[in-house]
């Protein structure tokens, strides 16, 4: 993401925390836009310079985004080459 660049594992680990914080009450939900996991102690250290960021929340689902089961992991991002 830009600058940034972090292994696929720390990634993943990320989206769990992400899909991890819909399971708060509904009513103190913050929308996911918005939401930044760098409070959560669990955030894999390569992150905490994301953390610093005001558009922190948005490169955090971005991130998640290209970390989706479905999405070939050599080919989910548009950085990526070689497939097909």
């Amino acid at each position: 993401d830009g600058d940034f660049k972090f292994p696929l594992e720390s990634v993943k680990k990320l989206k769990e925390l992400m899909e991890g914080s819909k399971h708060i009450n509904p009513r103190m939900m913050v929308p996911m836009a918005s939401y930044s996991p760098c409070q959560d102690k669990h955030l894999p250290e390569e992150f905490r310079p994301v953390c610093k960021r005001e558009d922190a929340p948005m490169i955090f689902r971005r991130l998640s985004l290209a970390a989706e089961d479905d999405l070939c992991e050599i080919c989910a991002n548009a950085a990526c080459a070689g497939c097909f």
